[in-house]
């Protein structure tokens, strides 16, 4: 029993520093930088889905496609699905450091986003773009640990959402930039452009100092491992908001990779593909700005509380209106819910991240990759899944947003913990 209190005292007096501020190891990269350069390579994930979106319609003329065809967006979930190995980066990120592991991911985005862009048949494109997906749940882990790694609770919650707003202006300009392209060149130059990205920010990140102090790193080896999987599997808080942000990920993650046939094909119009989900994206990354302020005020739990509570109505009412008006439902209709589902979706990730991972101490790097594995590659499959009985209407995405929220609202309110004053 005393060893236990020990151990939750040593979290919460690491909880206390990491609220108070960056560490001073890291303080030779201000902490503006810090944010700026975190967002960017998040952002590698986003731009290597979002510019792609306007090119699929000339990669289905290029592969000899139906103009119907929901074959493009696996081209998505095949980069999501590359997320799976981070379990294996968050043991190597624990062991030697965050930086190492990063540096190791840049490279593997960059070559999987350039053979892609190469390949000569689909099933070729879609395993370079899984590699490109490991390399970007590398840098995905990577980043997320190194924010761990200097901030818990509430005020990574409030950084996270920082990063995230920064992060989230990349689906308002990436799919105009991947129309600007599209005229000037081919659908092959769109694909160029995230690797492209990638090595100005590789180049950057040579700034950034390791946040994992030698002390603080674990032992590699099969029993450690093991041993940390079952202590991040173990803790049912983690469990629980992971839980969360795969449930709404699965939704979010079809979404996004059905969504140019949605409004291309299923609602005849294209034209407004762009401007829809430039739309959207601003709206997301205003809502993670707010709740980077909701957090800071009223607590991660209690945020995402409310905020599970409108997304979960929104659901419903769609669900309603879809049900009465038919599949699909007005487009107006339809495409204000999702955006408000959407926007909500994002400011629930950085609540239920720095809660899932607020327990976790000197296993953030392990505890980020399963995390990070489940709602993406698990999220990501479900996802896919979706996508694919989303042929002629909209019902099947319509069903999973309100599946998603009352299962978000079922794990959260099962969390007993008293709520921050």
């Amino acid at each position: 029993m005393k060893r236990s209190e020990e151990n939750v005292a040593a979290v919460d007096g690491d909880a206390n520093i990491g609220n108070q501020a960056i560490q001073p190891r890291s303080m030779k990269m201000k902490q503006a930088e810090f944010i700026a350069l975190s967002a960017c390579t998040m952002m590698l994930t986003a731009l290597g889905i979002d510019i792609m979106l306007p090119a699929f319609g000339e990669l289905r003329q290029h592969f000899g496609l139906s103009p119907a065809s929901t074959a493009p967006a696996q081209v998505i979930s095949f980069f999501f699905m590359g997320q799976v190995v981070q379990i294996i980066f968050g043991a190597l990120s624990d062991r030697f450091g965050r930086l190492p592991i990063l540096r190791v991911g840049f490279p593997l985005y960059i070559i999987g986003g350039i053979a892609a862009a190469i390949s000569p048949s689909l099933e070729l494109m879609f395993a370079a773009r899984f590699v490109a997906g490991i390399g970007a749940s590398a840098v995905f882990t990577t980043t997320i640990a190194g924010v761990r790694d200097r901030f818990v609770g509430d005020r990574m919650a409030h950084t996270m959402s920082l990063i995230l707003t920064i992060f989230l202006f990349t689906p308002v300009f990436a799919p105009f930039l991947g129309i600007a392209i599209l005229s000037v060149a081919s659908w092959q130059a769109v694909f160029l452009t995230p690797p492209l990205f990638a090595v100005i920010v590789f180049l950057w990140s040579l700034r950034l100092e390791e946040s994992l102090s030698r002390e603080q790193r674990t032992a590699f080896n099969w029993a450690s491992i093991a041993s940390s999987v079952r202590s991040v599997i173990g803790n049912r808080t983690f469990l629980r908001y992971t839980g969360i942000t795969t449930a709404l990920f699965a939704a979010l993650s079809s979404y996004v990779a059905s969504s140019e046939h949605i409004v291309g094909n299923i609602y005849g119009r294209p034209q407004l593909f762009a401007w829809i989900f430039a739309s959207i994206g601003l709206l997301m990354s205003l809502c993670a700005l707010t709740n980077s302020r909701l957090s800071s005020k009223y607590g991660a739990r209690r945020t995402l509380r409310w905020l599970l509570i409108i997304y979960t109505v929104a659901g419903g009412l769609l669900l309603l209106f879809t049900l009465v008006f038919g599949d699909p439902p007005p487009i107006v209709l339809f495409f204000i819910a999702v955006a408000l589902m959407m926007a909500i979706n994002l400011a629930i990730e950085p609540n239920s991240s720095a809660l899932a991972l607020e327990p976790m101490g000197t296993m953030a790097g392990m505890a980020s990759a399963i995390y990070g594995t489940c709602f993406f590659f698990i999220g990501a499959t479900l996802g896919s899944i979706i996508s694919y009985f989303m042929v002629n209407g909209v019902f099947p995405l319509v069903l999973s947003l309100f599946v998603a929220g009352v299962t978000g609202l079922v794990l959260v309110f099962g969390d007993a913990k008293p709520l921050k004053k």
